[in-house]
């Protein structure tokens, strides 16, 4: 099916593992260039940091350009300190904070990624939804107090997730929840936001090769230090499996994936474990046919918006909305608990299933 052309304004992940950048445990390209171009290293200067929750890690290939490391790295901090939700005194904080009593204003980052996260909540009919908090920090999963609530609590929680009592205000740039107990939550779509503003401090700071990897969004700058005509092989993680492992391998150059599954954060209790998808209709872990979702675009923080959705609506459905509902350059694989691979239309020849994976491709 041919894609509709419409652009897309503006999920906890999987890690995905970069080939052909020097780690070691990826697939080379067969039609490498065999000398790197002298502009660029065939060893990065790479820094690694605990930001966001998770370890951060920025390569640059770049000669001459470590000093660009410096910068990035204080714009995830200072995003993060003001988006997160575990802290307090952060701006998303304040707006729950606020709840039911009066606007809030926030500065001009925080305000687009809440009015992204607000058309992506509205468009995927609550598939994403911004307004997950008092669910997410009703379970707390991926905290050390991770319980399971008694359906009382869920169902009062529910009544609270309702996105379109978010209000905004685009002149005033004021956030405002209409209820007490509101809680935005943008932990699906946060990381996406960031990895795209730190792609551009480095593209700022001179930098034309490089990757920016926020603990699973995993996004390439330019062509790999092979050469301008290489690509960088991007491995897609094994759901059933430790970070790390993938399944096989996509080529891409200034793109970025982002992984949503059921492994990497759940709370097990008593045999059973519940993953930190929610489904807004029931106020517990999605349950359906998919291990995990992967997607590749343009822009990280629409990749991230979309693995939350697409996991959601489950493996027919999302198919479906991939091919004809985001914009030309957008394409998802998706794995099954059964160990079948589906991939839209756009990565039918791109993508290359590792035979000893364990995994099929779907017919």
């Amino acid at each position: 099916m041919n894609k509709k052309r419409f652009h897309w304004l503006g999920l906890f992940l999987l890690v995905l593992v970069l080939g052909a950048c020097g780690t070691g445990k990826s697939k080379t390209n067969t039609s490498e260039s065999t000398q790197t171009p002298a502009n660029l290293r065939d060893k990065p200067y790479r820094e690694e940091q605990f930001l966001l929750g998770t370890y951060t890690r920025l390569s640059v290939y770049d000669e001459g350009k470590e000093a660009a490391l410096a910068p990035a790295f204080a714009r995830i901090k200072d995003l993060g300190d003001r988006i997160t939700i575990n802290e307090p005194g952060s701006e998303i904080d304040q707006i729950n904070e606020k709840a039911g009593i009066e606007p809030v204003q926030v500065s001009p980052d925080i305000y687009s990624l809440v009015k992204t996260a607000k058309e992506y909540s509205v468009k995927s009919e609550g598939a994403f939804n911004l307004a997950i908090g008092a669910i997410t920090q009703l379970w707390r999963i991926g905290f050390d107090d991770a319980r399971k609530p008694n359906q009382a609590e869920i169902d009062q929680a529910l009544t609270k997730i309702d996105y379109n009592k978010v209000q905004l205000d685009d002149e005033k740039q004021t956030v405002f929840l209409e209820e007490e107990g509101m809680i935005i939550d943008l932990g699906a779509i946060a990381k996406g936001y960031i990895a795209d503003e730190v792609a551009k401090v480095l593209r700022q700071e001179g930098v034309t090769s490089g990757i920016v990897d926020l603990g699973g969004n995993i996004l390439v700058i330019g062509h790999s230090y092979r050469g301008a005509d290489q690509e960088w092989n991007i491995g897609i993680q094994d759901p059933n499996t430790a970070r790390g492992t993938t399944i096989g391998t996509i080529q891409e150059a200034d793109k970025t994936v982002v992984t949503s599954g059921i492994y990497e954060r759940f709370l097990e209790l008593d045999g059973q474990k519940y993953h930190h998808i929610f489904d807004t209709a029931t106020g517990y872990p999605v349950e359906n046919e998919l291990a995990s979702v992967s997607v590749v675009t343009d822009h990280s923080i629409d990749g991230d918006a979309l693995t939350t959705m697409l996991f959601a609506k489950g493996l027919e459905e999302g198919i479906r909305f991939v091919e004809e509902q985001t914009p030309e350059g957008t394409d998802a694989i998706f794995i099954t608990h059964e160990g079948q691979v589906y991939v839209t239309s756009g990565l039918q020849e791109e993508f290359k299933l590792d035979s000893e994976s364990g995994y099929q491709m779907a017919k």
